[in-house]
């Protein structure tokens, strides 16, 4: 078994509990135009539009809806988002062993500041769309990531070359079908709490109980 360096993780339905997909929770909680969601996500998927031009017209939607800060809390905790069962053991075992952590995700980072709170200090890189709010608890700024879909494979090579690891010795771990080509990329690809059936046909690995800590055995 090589000896691994770097673990990038997933956030929806990974490192976070009782959410399939963030955007879609959001937009579920606000009740966006599902039409014009729709659109957006055809126009991405044949090309007419780029990943971070979808983020940014979903994130529209938010703010015409005046969507607060407090809002997309309580959205949270209406799903019950929590830590996936074993995390936070699976984070402090991995820093014994001095591993990098990652994060490779199209989540967005209200979603890690509910269920982590200090994700800025335990997690070495953190690939995600941001959204930021003014005083008043209004969206006032979006960054969407550049690196969800099969644009994650970028990112975990983005970070093994500035750590000089070969991608090897990296794991990744997640759950969807946006994870297909970075688990093809690591040397170890978990699927993890699988809902997709074309994961689980790249993943090197399956757990299927929705514990963290069971990826321990393979590294």
């Amino acid at each position: 078994m090589p000896a691994y360096k770097l673990i990038c993780f997933d956030v929806d339905g990974t490192l976070v509990d009782n959410v399939e997909f963030s955007w879609q929770l959001f937009h579920d909680f606000f009740q966006t135009d599902k039409h014009r969601r729709d659109d957006a996500r055809d126009k991405f998927y044949s090309g007419e539009i780029s990943y971070e031009q979808w983020a940014e017209h979903d994130i529209n939607l938010w703010r015409e809806v005046n969507a607060t800060r407090k809002q997309f809390f309580e959205a949270m905790s209406k799903a019950g988002i929590i830590q996936m069962n074993g995390a936070r053991d699976v984070i402090a075992e991995l820093k014994k062993r001095n591993m990098k952590i990652a994060i490779v995700s199209g989540s967005l980072n209200i979603i890690l500041e509910n269920a982590f709170p200090d994700y800025e200090e335990l997690f070495d890189y953190v690939f995600l769309s941001r959204i930021f709010f003014d005083e008043n608890g209004l969206i006032c700024k979006a960054v969407p990531t550049a690196f969800d879909m099969d644009k994650k494979a970028d990112a975990l090579k983005q970070i093994a070359g500035r750590e000089r690891i070969s991608l090897s010795e990296c794991i990744f771990v997640g759950d969807h079908h946006n994870d297909v080509k970075i688990a093809q990329a690591a040397g170890l690809g978990i699927a993890f709490n699988c809902k997709s059936d074309e994961l689980r046909k790249v993943a090197d690995v399956e757990i299927k109980e929705k514990d963290l800590r069971e990826i321990l055995k393979y590294l």
